[in-house]
């Protein structure tokens, strides 16, 4: 009698992890398809995702991103460019910041780039969202690394903009581990699209704090003999 009900709920994990698996292939096959479109549309602005930057010049990465920006806007593609990306506890510079002097040296006029700042994709677009919408612009061109199109786009989307793929042609990323990185795109997209991308931002951000106070915290010298 007792084997019945064992075998049921062996039989209800194995039905939940075959469509657990099943979703998160599907959601791999979306991140790698969207991942190799590219967007024939023009829009409003191009809106640059920020990565990490080298004492005040752009990674290899940043600058292909910034690059491709930059060949969509001398096509007339979009007359804005929106750059995004803050920095982390010690840097001098932030993302946007060195986007924004990159692309001003390549011929792009200050008054047509705007600046956002955040750590992670929901920051990014979060806080270059009130100035996308004070020169009433909602269409978007989304330039970043492929296996980060998909996420990015979603989270451009659930923030009220239309954005269309442009993601980097030959990016530094491919001569790395490039199987990590799709990995975790997986893993999150599969997990955002569940919880909601705002949420699973200020979890991953209540983490990270948490972790540099760990790491910063002030070491206490305790007394000996207590």
């Amino acid at each position: 009698m007792i084997f019945g009900p064992i075998k049921l709920i062996l039989r209800l994990f194995s039905l939940f992890m075959t469509v657990l698996v099943l979703y998160f292939a599907v959601t791999f096959v979306q991140i790698w398809w969207r991942g190799h479109e590219h967007t024939g549309a023009s829009a409003q602005a191009i809106l640059v995702y920020g990565t990490t930057e080298d004492n005040g010049k752009p990674s290899p990465e940043l600058r292909a991103r910034l690059d491709q920006a930059l060949t969509l806007y001398r096509a007339g593609r979009a007359p804005w460019i929106a750059v995004t990306g803050g920095n982390l506890p010690g840097d001098v510079y932030t993302e946007a910041g060195v986007s924004a002097t990159y692309l001003k040296d390549h011929g792009v006029p200050a008054s047509h780039i705007l600046k956002g700042a955040g750590n992670d994709t929901w920051q990014n677009v979060e806080t270059i969202l009130p100035k996308l919408r004070k020169h009433d612009l909602k269409t978007v061109i989304t330039v970043t690394d492929p296996f980060h199109e998909y996420r990015a786009m979603a989270i451009a989307s659930a923030q009220g903009l239309k954005p269309y793929p442009s993601p980097v042609r030959n990016s530094p990323t491919i001569k790395h581990q490039l199987w990590r990185y799709y990995l975790k795109e997986t893993l999150e997209v599969g997990v955002g699209r569940v919880v909601g991308y705002g949420r699973l931002s200020s979890w991953t951000t209540t983490a990270s704090k948490i972790h540099v106070s760990k790491i910063h915290a002030p070491k206490v010298n305790v007394p000996s003999g207590t």
